[in-house]
């Protein structure tokens, strides 16, 4: 007879995303685990399997969950580059509201684990397309209806103003000021006359 859990997987889940984000892979240890997850060593391994299982699951969440919000954001907004913005100002307004400047779990695990680890790697090149298939759609969009007076190749536009978004993603681990990333968001909309 199988065991129920004592635990709402999706709350651990979600206290295990803070602590990777927070910690880094390399740097949360399995006591860490058991410790701010608050359950048992046994459970976690019954669970999750081990730490890398975990991890992946925890990026794959946090993938879901922006996934989500981009897709509302984007059903739900007006012309292309208020779009654009406001997918620029989404990224800017969750990095500059964390007083623990964490920056972005996804660009944080490329840069310590998806050059090791295929599994992870594969999660972050996923996550990569669909930013970039979104940002591509809009501003197609905004250059078919000839709001957006940039002709470039939309696909070159997009990974253009993707790489700034993973730029901001990384200064704000260093920089709060914000001044600093309206001055980004008012050049990269800039691009797209």
């Amino acid at each position: 007879m199988a065991r129920t859990k004592d635990f709402d997987e999706n709350e651990v889940l979600a206290k295990a995303i803070q602590l990777f984000w927070y910690k880094g892979y390399n740097g949360t240890s399995m006591q860490d685990l058991v410790d701010g997850l608050g359950i048992s060593r046994s459970s976690l391994y019954d669970t999750y399997t081990d730490k890398h299982t975990l991890f992946v699951k925890a990026l794959e969440s946090y993938q879901n969950a922006g996934a989500a919000q981009i897709k509302e954001l984007i059903n739900h907004s007006g012309s292309a580059k208020d779009t654009v913005r406001k997918l620029l100002e989404l990224a800017t307004n969750d990095l500059l509201g964390d007083k623990q400047q964490k920056g972005c779990f996804m660009v944080n695990a490329e840069v310590e684990v998806a050059p090791h680890d295929a599994e992870v790697n594969k999660l972050v090149c996923k996550n990569d397309q669909q930013m970039e298939e979104a940002f591509y759609l809009v501003i197609k969009k905004g250059q078919d209806s000839g709001e957006i007076k940039n002709q470039q190749d939309a696909r070159a536009l997009s990974r253009f103003i993707f790489n700034t978004v993973k730029g901001m993603r990384v200064t704000a681990k260093s920089v709060t000021d914000p001044s600093v990333f309206d001055d980004i968001i008012k050049l990269t909309i800039s691009a797209l006359d």
